[in-house]
Parts: structure tokens; C-alpha cells; sequence
């Protein structure tokens, strides 16, 4: 019994002692101190900073990603581009060729405005809305004058009076001349110019992305030609 107690007392202080050692591990999760310190990686190189210098490291790598982020270009944007001219012909194969770009609402078409005479108009200016127009037309047949119209298209003479349309100008002339006969003295002469049947195309939110493919579309037809618009 004696032995028995007195060999207990032994491992129990031996196991005490390779616990103190650290040879045995841990229980809690916590290693001793120096073992701890031995385990770490490059434990000599670690240094204890300020506050002060941890927010300062922190502004240097926040100031360091804006600068990235700055010197990274924007996409140029254009307001608006136009092609044109285009014959009618013309015209569509173009369409057809813009259609896998998927612009949308992003794409128009229109007619280039003429530049040719067709005829010439004697006309009152506008007179700002009908009211202002039935009033100048009752002045007119106060005049003796019959042979009018008041022009309400969306024209810029909308609101205007037409006062005859003539193929020369001579003719045109010899009209106002005769209405100033008749006391008539705001009517003027105009040419009035054909409608063109060219046709342009403009586009909307252009990058530069985009405008290269616009360009190697256009440069397959040699009357084309590209430029800014509003």
C-alpha cells in the first residue's frame, strides 16, 4: 500500500512538472509565454506603434487607392454626333448596318434642310399668336386686300400671312409693289427653299468606343461626313 501511494506521489509530481515545462500542451487554449514568443513568425520584427502613426498609415493607403482611381481616365463623352449626307438609298443600308449597336432611342434620322430656291413668298411677319394674325387680316381687307392666307403650320411663320406665292422673284416684287399701293407696309419678300432629299443621322451619349464603330461604318461611304452637333 505504501509503495502504491508512494509511486502515485511520484507521477503526479512528474506530470505537474511537464506541465510547468509546457511539454504537455495546454488546456485552456493559452500557451506559456515563452513558447508562445518561439511560435510566432519573425517575432523580432514586430514593433509597437502610436495611434497617431496608425492613422497616418491609414491616410497614406486611402490617399494612395484615390490617386489610382484618379489616374484612371474617364470615358470620353460627346453630346451629340451627326453622319450625313446620304441618299435615300444610302441611307437605309446604313440603317441596317447601325441596327447590332442596339442604340435605341439614342439614334435619329432626319432630311438635311434644302438649299435650293423654289419660289418666292410675299408675306406679313408673325404676329405672336391667331388672334394677333385675325386682327392683321381684318386690317388687310379694311385695305381691300382679299387674297390671303394665315399661315398656323409649325413653320417659322406660323402666324404669318401669306400674301401670294410666285415661281421669280420679279413677280414677287411686282405683287409687294402693288400691295403698297394699297397702303399695305410691313409685307416683304422671301425665297422659299425646296426640300432637300438628303438625309443625316444623329446620335446621342456618344463614347469614344462608340464613335470608333461609327466611323468605320461611315468611312464605306465616301460622301459622308461626321461632325458635332447640339
Amino acid at each position: 500500500m505504501l509503495k502504491f501511494i508512494f509511486w502515485s506521489l511520484v507521477a503526479i509530481n512528474a506530470a505537474l512538472f511537464a506541465y510547468g515545462k509546457g511539454y504537455l500542451g495546454h488546456f485552456s487554449g493559452n500557451e506559456r509565454e515563452p513558447e508562445r514568443m518561439l511560435n510566432q513568425l519573425n517575432a523580432g520584427k514586430l514593433a509597437i506603434i502610436s495611434a497617431e502613426k496608425a492613422n497616418d498609415a491609414s491616410a497614406a493607403t486611402a490617399a494612395a487607392a484615390s490617386a489610382a482611381a484618379a489616374a484612371k481616365p474617364a470615358p470620353e463623352v460627346l453630346a451629340c454626333v451627326e453622319i450625313g449626307s446620304f441618299v435615300l438609298a444610302d441611307a437605309r443600308r446604313f440603317e441596317t448596318q447601325l441596327a447590332p449597336l442596339n442604340l435605341g432611342d439614342r439614334q435619329s434620322r432626319h432630311n438635311l434642310p434644302g438649299n435650293e430656291v423654289s419660289s418666292y413668298i410675299v408675306y406679313m411677319p408673325p404676329q405672336g399668336s391667331k388672334e394677333g394674325a385675325d386682327k392683321k387680316a381684318a386690317e388687310l381687307r379694311g385695305l381691300g386686300v382679299t387674297n390671303y392666307f394665315i399661315m398656323n403650320d409649325n413653320s417659322p411663320l406660323r402666324w404669318g400671312i401669306s400674301l401670294g406665292v410666285f415661281k421669280t422673284e420679279g413677280a414677287a416684287q411686282n405683287q409687294l409693289a402693288a400691295l403698297m399701293k394699297q397702303g399695305v407696309r410691313t409685307a416683304r419678300v422671301a425665297p422659299r427653299m425646296s426640300g432637300s432629299k438628303l438625309l443625316a443621322f444623329q446620335f446621342r451619349d456618344v463614347d469614344t468606343e462608340l464613335k470608333v464603330k461609327l466611323e468605320q461604318l461611315r468611312a464605306g461611304y465616301p460622301n459622308a461626313q461626321s461632325h458635332a452637333c447640339k
